[in-house]
């Protein structure tokens, strides 16, 4: 098994639109920088996907656009920009991870229902296996977490650092 970490559309235009919002934003970055942290200690390669939205104003150069601060990503990282809900559509987020030989995707960040769940289907679809970080996707609900966590393959974070170490 070779494991990569995605952190996906944790960027200011989503974070922080309200305050439950917020909150559980600020709650998954604590676990998606120990995995950060944990998959640089290792090498294993951590994915950066944005999502651009023209029409709302969510392109490169702007602040919505822009990850949030708290969140540990560098330059150095891979960055993958996306259009749609599921990262693997019309990116080369496949061809990357084929390049990387990854077969296995730890999958963190916003929007539990909506991008997260999305790329987790897309990756099924291409025989890549999915795993959601507990604790490390946001939503504006929390229902709405615990409810995609339920149905799909989670791993807690200190399993994933028994599993990588």
């Amino acid at each position: 098994m070779k494991v990569a970490l995605l952190i996906i559309d944790m960027q200011n235009y989503y974070a922080f639109s309200n305050e439950e919002k917020t909150q559980l934003t600020l709650k998954a970055v604590e676990f998606i920088n120990v995995a950060i942290d944990l998959f640089r200690k290792k090498r294993l390669p951590i994915i950066c996907i944005q999502h651009m939205d023209k029409a709302e104003g969510i392109i490169p150069g702007t602040e919505g656009f822009n990850n949030i601060e708290q969140l540990n990503i560098v330059s150095s990282d891979i960055h993958i920009m996306k259009t749609y809900g599921n990262a693997f559509n019309k990116t080369n987020l496949e061809k990357k991870l084929k390049e990387l030989d990854v077969d296995t995707i730890i999958l963190t960040g916003y929007c539990a229902e909506y991008c997260v769940l999305s790329t987790y289907r897309g990756a099924l679809d291409i025989d890549i296996a999915p795993i959601i970080l507990r604790n490390a996707i946001a939503s504006g609900a929390l229902e709405n977490i615990r409810f995609v966590e339920s149905v799909n393959e989670v791993i807690s974070l200190g399993a994933l650092q028994s599993v990588v170490s």
